[in-house]
């Protein structure tokens, strides 16, 4: 599947930890963390523990600060795991919850939701085929929400509080 290897120094410096499946609570394995390495798939960590809080979506590569992953701190608490994906990508998003109001479909990334969308909010999604990354702000920055193939009927459902995206991508393997 992959396997993510956390570091608590920058640089891959310290004490480290290697990861190959989900893992709901990492305190036991390090206190923080502040470089990765990513192999094999795709990664998303949570801020928090049980998959809660900031979430950063990691391609395979190296990471050597916080910032490279768009972290605002160095403290990971869970993680999961994605096998690299090379299907199709479709999803529906809504200007309203539960999948009602003004609705646009999408096979590609977004770099400016309002550009193409005319609305700053989604209230609501139904991701077919794919993994997606919403970002709160256009051309993929801000807080980040990982999105699998299921219906989301209020943006709470993606971990988020406000139902502002600014833009959105498709989590592609690179070939």
């Amino acid at each position: 599947m992959g396997k993510i290897v956390f570091y608590e120094g920058r640089n891959f410096q310290g004490r480290h930890w290697e990861c190959s499946s989900d893992c709901m609570d990492t305190f036991r394995h390090f206190n923080y963390c502040n470089s990765i390495r990513v192999s094999g798939g795709h990664c998303v960590l949570y801020e928090k523990p049980y998959y809660m809080g900031y979430q950063y979506i990691l391609s395979p590569g190296e990471y050597p600060d916080y910032h490279w992953w768009m972290g605002f701190n160095n403290c990971i608490r869970s993680c999961q795991m994605f096998p690299p994906y090379r299907g199709s990508y479709r999803m529906r998003i809504y200007n309203r919850p539960d999948m009602m109001g003004h609705s646009m479909e999408f096979m590609d990334d977004c770099p400016n939701v309002y550009e193409r969308f005319r609305y700053r909010d989604i209230f609501s999604c139904n991701i077919m085929e794919g993994y997606w990354i919403f970002y709160e702000h256009p051309n993929y920055r801000g807080r980040q929400y990982f999105l699998r193939p299921g219906e989301y009927r209020a943006c709470g459902d993606w971990g988020c509080h406000n139902p502002m995206v600014g833009s959105f991508r498709r989590m592609r393997t690179l070939m």
